[in-house]
């Protein structure tokens, strides 16, 4: 007598041989929605789509014990998740997410049983609402989506899943060494252990084939944006191989100093107006014009640094930031390296540049949040200030707990401005007075 679980397994595979002209023309639709969405995008590379085949779906009943789980074949089925398969493939494991967006933009509607929709295709539906990537039982992530496709006679489930070059073929490689190899390996592990190492290679490719293609995509750009950034990396390892010899010159070593290098090269950009209208050749001749006429500057790094004046600020976050630099610049070496530079390479004396420098500094972090920050919008002008004020003090302290260079390094800057922009929303001033020290707190942790 034949166990029951085969009768499962045939009246399973009768019912797909049933519904397989369906499922072909419903997997061609998939296929067409999603490139019909997709296609313009430069991250998307193709879309493609498979049906159970029989011998898989035979396999995946025997394997997983599908006949305790269902009442009859007929209900396995129809709830068998990956039924239909739609892959979409971008080039880089960074585009995956992007990938992901896109597809969250194109499903835009809910509907009462949780799961999304686009309004010109009510019959293609797709569950958002768990977190992506998913981690796989080999610890890799994953975008894995569950969706339904209603069709003429039935609604039929379909996994939809995203993927990079690069997870494709190591997605290949596991299947067919690891997860479709029954014979008994008692060193399985160690075949893992070798197939994650693969895998964090194919990965680092991925990382470098991305770098290249970006850069080259740069250099074919003919956008301003672009042009800006390569400017300003020219000006910055200008400024570092002129003053790595300096500093070798003088001390026996060098130190690395390229975040300050881009640090100077965006004060000298931004403190003021001078180079905003300026074209790009034109801009960088007169910087390197000033370079060449300080190349022969003699500059004492291990000497202190001199004011011909005393400093003054305008406003408490400047008179904080300012007297604490001014107190460590005789100090720290770092201090002293970045306001030595900026005092060579600025024409005037060193009293106006160094305030000009905690201007700067000011400005990195209150345009941004004055663009920004949306609850303000709804604030009145008076309160919007002082909201404002109160949270240059808040970075203000955060700042001179650590007094580092460090801080105002872009990339920091940038992160502390994202936090706030993120993190930080009141209904009105009383609000906000209510919360500001639980906000000053939560900064202060963020930065640790």
């Amino acid at each position: 007598m034949k166990l029951e679980i085969f009768d499962f397994v045939e009246d399973s595979l009768k019912i797909l041989d049933k519904f397989s002209p369906e499922l072909v023309t419903l997997s061609s639709e998939l296929e067409n929605f999603y490139k019909r969405y997709l296609s313009e995008s430069d991250y998307f590379l193709n879309v493609s789509s498979r049906i159970k085949s029989p011998m898989s779906l035979k396999e995946k009943i025997l394997r997983n014990n599908y006949y305790l789980m269902f009442s009859d074949a007929e209900a396995f089925f129809f709830e068998l998740s990956d039924l239909i398969g739609i892959r979409l493939e971008c080039r880089f494991i960074e585009d995956e997410e992007k990938l992901y967006q896109s597809i969250k933009s194109i499903f835009c509607l809910q509907r009462p049983d949780g799961y999304y929709y686009n309004e010109e295709f009510p019959n293609i539906l797709l569950n958002l609402r768990d977190k992506q990537p998913q981690i796989q039982k080999n610890g890799f992530e994953i975008y894995r989506l569950d969706g339904i496709i209603i069709g003429e006679s039935a609604t039929f489930h379909y996994e939809l899943q995203l993927k990079s070059l690069v997870n494709m073929f190591w997605g290949e490689i596991e299947h067919k060494i690891l997860y479709k190899n029954y014979n008994y390996m008692p060193i399985e592990d160690f075949y893992r252990d070798i197939m994650s190492s693969i895998k964090g290679n194919i990965t680092m490719i991925d990382r470098q084939l991305m770098i290249l293609h970006d850069h080259l995509n740069d250099m074919n750009s003919y956008d301003s944006e672009s042009r800006k950034k390569q400017f300003e990396t020219m000006i910055s390892k200008a400024i570092y191989e002129l003053y790595s010899i300096k500093i070798k010159k003088k001390l026996g070593f060098v130190v690395d100093f390229r975040n300050t290098c881009d640090l100077i090269t965006d004060y000298l950009l931004k403190k003021d107006r001078q180079y905003q209208n300026i074209e790009y050749p034109q801009m960088i001749t007169k910087i390197m014009t000033r370079f060449n006429e300080i190349i022969s500057n003699q500059l004492d790094f291990d000497e202190y640094l001199y004011f011909e004046r005393e400093v003054t600020f305008e406003g408490e976050f400047e008179s904080k930031i300012g007297k604490a630099i001014y107190k460590a610049i005789n100090k720290d070496f770092r201090w002293n390296m970045l306001f030595r530079i900026i005092f060579d390479i600025e024409v005037g004396n060193n009293a106006e540049d160094f305030e000009g420098f905690i201007k700067y500094i000011k400005n990195r972090f209150y345009n941004p949040l004055m663009n920004d920050l949306n609850f303000l919008e709804t604030l009145s002008k008076d309160d919007k200030k002082n909201i404002i004020d109160d949270i240059l003090l808040m970075i203000s302290d955060c700042f001179l707990s650590s007094l580092s260079i460090d801080f105002i390094d872009n990339e920091n800057i940038l992160n502390i401005n994202n936090w706030i922009i993120d993190n930080i929303s009141v209904a009105d001033k009383k609000s906000w007075e209510a919360r500001k020290i639980d906000y000053l707190n939560q900064l202060k942790n963020e930065l640790k």
